[in-house]
């Protein structure tokens, strides 16, 4: 099948407004790489540092050039459980890499939050920049010229983007992402929705609540919705960087051959052999197409539009929001897992999963086949599943046809011809919806804003009455500058109750929800954002909000004379408490506008001058008004 001609047209487009940048990112790790191992210019006292704690064995190897060596980052804690199951992988992968004759080493750990743990609480304002600090660690910890290759240890939310960000810092190395899979079932997930709904109503007791909370969280692995965490499983594999299996569970015989398999193909890509693959030369703009593809065929997570834009960057590539919104009106909705469906992603992953998915995208023309992966078979081999027989690790095709098409459906026969993700524009600014999760009835909406700038108080306005019957919840000063740009996922149980109730309700936010979040239409990633002076922060009480999913717009309906003379509120919001926001503060001042990846680091090649990274001149803003109108501001802003 010939490729789509959108994704064409997409592709050439990034790679025509990257070609500066791309250039330079290549120019750079092609420089990084030198004849040998990193560790044979380094000083004998440098090398004695590096190899002082190791056995005997792996010494021996160290003290000369020939050995690979990988270097582990890993995101462990036993406070996450989809992070837990990887306290004993470093010592699996060290094992195993020595039965192979090569040496590998815990290279740094990395933070890794959760924000499960944080929804509501101030903690949420650092759970954006933890990224940027993750991939300052990864960059921390390949900096020791010790490694030939590198395996990175992480599944969740900012943990992935973050690792990936850090791995192509240093893209002259070979890196193979290792998943340690989601959790077994708990409750359906919308029993423990039906049950947050109740709280909130003051229907259900926290008992009640924290039962069916701990219940759904219950185990090992990643949260079994298709939140940002799966969906960083996804967009890795459409990507060729991560085997096939992201969704086989911890602790099981499946999950530990793969992570075998992982370190035997790290090793078997590193500039000592003959297969030299090195990760700044895999991760190209067809690989971020097929990324962002996936994205919207599997109604993945909104916080993809902000990561992937960043993990762009940091390869020297360009990607936008219209890109995405292009690509999101051609590629068709193939799965509905929660909170698109009622499916978990083991459900997912047994009536076709992955495989069936990318099969259906790739016979469609809607992904690049011809993109270079860790595997020698190109993304094809991205079309089978992994298998276990008598302890030997093998991959079969995935399944022909559809074992439950309520979750997976082929292309022929989508649950949408359009995919999960919407831009918006209007005079409030460009921001993004997630349409996979919103019934459409519910996807327009005219009503009065009732403007809070902090969500807590939408929650104060509903227990004094004081809430309209039909209205816009507007959440402004949460985005990156103002604070961080926290989730709000705990305003979902309260405007999903009310929609329940029969009142039309919708959220516009410069903020961001939870990519678990769904069922009430919403405008997250408003930009420009209210701390910039953005036009969210003109908005006034009972001004009258129309958001239209389907038509892609979003408009404050007020009089143009009135609306261009009003000036910007300020800010009301106060938090009393630090918890580390004081160690933020230069994030919050330097950061990027979302739809430039939220970025408070420097990524991606320098300008000529040695300033910050800029847009290549040749960036195309399209026939887009409202775009070209922010467009000086946004770009000079970053």
């Amino acid at each position: 099948m010939s490729l789509h001609p959108v994704l064409h047209d997409v592709t050439e487009r990034i790679r025509r407004r990257s070609r500066a940048s791309r250039a330079a990112y290549l120019a750079g790790i092609d420089a990084m790489r030198e004849a040998g191992p990193s560790r044979s210019r380094l000083s004998c006292g440098n090398l004695a540092h590096g190899f002082a704690a190791c056995e005997p064995t792996d010494k021996s190897r160290l003290r000369g050039d020939a050995t690979p060596n990988l270097g582990i980052v890993t995101a462990y804690n036993d406070m996450l459980s989809a992070h837990q199951p990887y306290e004993p992988y470093p010592a699996l992968i060290r094992a195993h890499a020595r039965t192979l004759g090569a040496t590998a080493q815990v290279a740094g750990g990395v933070p890794a939050m959760c924000d499960g743990v944080t929804q509501g609480r101030a903690g949420m304002e650092l759970s954006l920049f933890s990224r940027d600090v993750i991939a300052q660690a990864t960059a921390i910890g390949l900096s020791h010229d010790m490694f030939d290759g590198a395996v990175h240890l992480g599944i969740c939310d900012k943990i992935v983007p973050g690792l990936l960000i850090g791995a192509l810092a240093f893209g002259h190395l070979p890196s193979v992402f290792i998943p340690a899979g989601p959790m077994t079932p708990g409750i359906p997930n919308r029993k423990k929705a039906e049950v947050r709904e109740r709280y909130a109503a003051g229907e259900a007791t926290r008992e009640e609540l924290l039962e069916a909370e701990a219940a759904s969280y219950h185990a090992p692995g990643t949260c079994t919705f298709y939140g940002t965490a799966n969906s960083n499983q996804v967009l890795l594999e459409a990507m060729g960087v991560q085997l096939p299996g992201s969704f086989v569970n911890p602790g099981t015989g499946l999950r530990e051959a793969l992570t075998l398999a992982a370190t035997e193909r790290a090793l078997a890509i590193t500039a000592l052999g003959e297969d030299y693959r090195p990760l700044g030369r895999l991760v190209d703009e067809r690989a971020i197409v097929n990324a962002i593809v996936a994205l919207m065929a599997t109604g993945g997570s909104t916080n993809h539009t902000i990561h992937w834009i960043a993990v762009a960057r940091a390869a020297g590539i360009v990607l936008t929001w219209d890109d995405m919104d292009r690509l999101s009106q051609v590629v068709p909705l193939l799965a509905r897992v929660y909170p698109n469906g009622e499916a978990d992603v083991n459900r997912f992953q047994a009536a076709g999963g992955i495989g069936f998915v990318f099969r259906e995208l790739l016979d469609a023309g809607l992904m690049h086949d011809d993109i270079e992966t860790i595997l020698p078979g190109g993304i094809r081999e991205w079309t089978r599943e992994p298998t276990l027989a008598g302890g030997a690790l093998g991959f079969a095709p995935a399944p022909a046809t559809s074992g439950d098409d309520a979750v997976v459906r082929p292309s022929s026969a989508p649950f949408e011809a359009q995919g999960g993700l919407r831009l918006l524009r209007g005079n409030l600014g460009r921001a993004l919806i997630k349409l996979s999760a919103v019934k459409p009835e519910y996807r327009t909406i005219e009503a009065p804003a009732v403007v809070v700038d902090d969500p807590r108080a939408l929650n104060r306005l509903h227990a004094q009455g004081l809430l309209p019957r039909d209205f816009v919840a507007v959440v402004r000063y949460q985005g990156p500058r103002a604070n961080g740009m926290p989730e709000l996922h705990s305003l979902a149980p309260l405007l999903g109750m009310l929609q329940n109730q029969g009142r039309r309700v919708a959220l516009v936010t410069d903020g961001r929800l939870s990519g678990a979040s769904g069922k009430i239409p919403a405008a997250i990633h408003l930009t420009p954002e209210a701390a910039r002076g953005g036009p969210i922060a003109k908005l006034r009480e009972g001004d009258i909000v129309r958001l239209d999913g389907e038509a892609g717009t979003l408009e404050a309906l007020v009089d143009p004379a009135e609306w261009a003379a009003r000036e910007p509120a300020p800010s009301t919001a106060h938090c009393a408490w630090d918890i580390g926001r004081n160690l933020f503060a230069f994030s919050r001042a330097m950061v990027t506008p979302a739809d430039q990846g939220a970025l408070s680091i420097s990524c991606g090649p320098p300008a000529r001058d040695g300033g910050p990274w800029e847009y290549d001149q040749e960036y195309e803003l399209g026939d887009d008004p409202q775009a070209a109108a922010l467009a000086p501001h946004e770009f000079r802003d970053a």
